[in-house]
């Protein structure tokens, strides 16, 4: 297995024979073991204490020494990356791949640069901009602070925000997580600055301008409930009921609760002028013949609906903790995959294909395959978590160039592993 280190995983020198056999001669060894185990260790000495020793050490080495799993069905390293062939180059903007399968990477590499300024390689430590994959963590804020007492997925939005207009009343947090509420899109809402202002000259609003342009409206575009409507503004709103309600800033609520416990040490909610993002990848978008640095706009300092930058090596940490419950209990992550029902059917992808829709999280299957997923549209960058919770297999794809769709990468990946089953 190749990495990003460019380093092949070996045994020895074994050939393909020992490999196809390794599975075997392992699960021989180990059931021996476990049946001395049980006998008593007085019983080994029928097959003697060097005996005994060997078949130890070989299982040891073993287990050490190759993927979990180095079965006939694996699916080589080069079936991976001929999917991404086209984004290898030492001067482009690109991507980076994971695969975890059992809560280990099988197959972990950087395409391309994160900036054309230090043409620095992409790796598993590049952070790129999340865009709406942050939703799953803004969601995990606001279901922490469920977990504390201090708020309900049924509170009011005008509980949290006494002056909120009146059409607030009918609006819960549950609403505003699963995109039901009927928020205006703040994006709609904006002043728009001149066509001719240079990038670094136009203002940025923030999750607090945001819950500012709310508080200025009449209504909602549906009676809330009734609808499904995808939503920024709602989880820009979420961020500023989490500080609201810890008393904390947004951002530093995820590094507090989130972030460190996780030891996703390069993980961040960038806020300009606060903090900085190490390894920083930046975005890029292909103009007339040429890559043009495209990394902020207007909307990009609003944190809650896509202001997270983190890398391979961060998310593989958050995927461990969604698969063993090290934040929320099995309950309390139930309402996060629990589909939202609306009588229309309007929970839909991007693309208008049907969905399902959780906190935070998409919910349609793939191939009836159950999956947990998310993507990310932001400008300059892509990005995709593909959680098949039933088969054990994520696949990330971050790009740092708006031209894909690394959805449709990953499942191109997903097609690879779930074609064994």
């Amino acid at each position: 297995m190749k990495g990003l280190g460019g380093q092949h995983e070996k045994f020895g020198g074994e050939g393909s024979a020992l490999r196809s056999w390794r599975p075997c001669l392992a699960y021989l060894a180990v059931k021996e073991l476990n049946c001395r185990v049980r006998q008593g260790f007085a019983r080994c000495a029928k097959i003697g204490l060097r005996n005994a020793a060997l078949l130890v050490t070989f299982s040891i080495l073993w287990l050490a020494a190759g993927p979990t799993c180095m079965a006939e069905n694996a699916v080589p390293d080069d079936q991976i990356d001929h999917i991404f062939a086209e984004l290898k180059s030492p001067d482009r903007p690109g991507a980076a791949v994971l695969v975890l399968e059992n809560g280990r990477a099988l197959f972990e590499r950087g395409y391309g640069v994160s900036d054309l300024r230090s043409l620095r390689k992409i790796d598993a430590h590049t952070n790129f901009r999340l865009a709406s994959c942050t939703k799953q963590f803004t969601a995990m804020a606001i279901m922490l602070l469920v977990h504390d007492g201090k708020l309900h997925y049924e509170d009011p939005l005008t509980a949290v925000f006494p002056d909120f207009p009146n059409y607030g009343k009918s609006i819960t947090i549950r609403n505003l997580l699963n995109h039901t509420s009927g928020l205006l899109d703040y994006e709609d809402l904006m002043a728009k600055p001149p066509a001719d202002t240079p990038e670094e000259k136009v203002p940025q609003i923030k999750d607090a301008g945001v819950v500012k342009l709310l508080k200025q409206q009449k209504t909602t575009k549906f009676p809330t409930g009734t609808r499904w409507d995808y939503s920024n503004s709602g989880y820009a709103v979420l961020a500023m009921v989490v500080e609201k309600i810890s008393s904390q800033p947004f951002g530093e609520f995820l590094h507090n609760r989130i972030f460190a416990p996780l030891k996703m040490n390069e993980t961040v909610a960038y806020e300009k002028g606060k903090n900085t993002v190490s390894s920083r990848a930046y975005g890029y978008t292909h103009e007339s013949g040429a890559w043009r640095e495209m990394d902020q706009s207007s909307t990009s300092a609003v944190l809650g609906d896509g202001g997270v930058y983190s890398s391979l090596d961060d998310l593989a940490k958050w995927d461990r903790a969604l698969a063993h419950y090290a934040l929320l209990s099995e309950a309390e992550m139930k309402p996060a995959i629990t589909p939202v029902k609306v009588t229309d059917g309007s929970v839909q992808e991007p693309d208008g294909t049907p969905a399902a829709y959780g906190f935070g999280w998409f919910l349609n299957s793939y191939k009836d395959h159950p999956r947990t997923w998310h993507y990310g549209e932001t400008v300059g960058f892509r990005t995709t978590i593909q959680r098949f919770v039933d088969n054990n297999l994520t696949i990330i794809v971050l790009c740092n160039r708006d031209d894909l769709v690394p959805a449709n990468l990953a499942l191109k990946v997903a097609d690879l592993f779930l074609a064994r089953h």
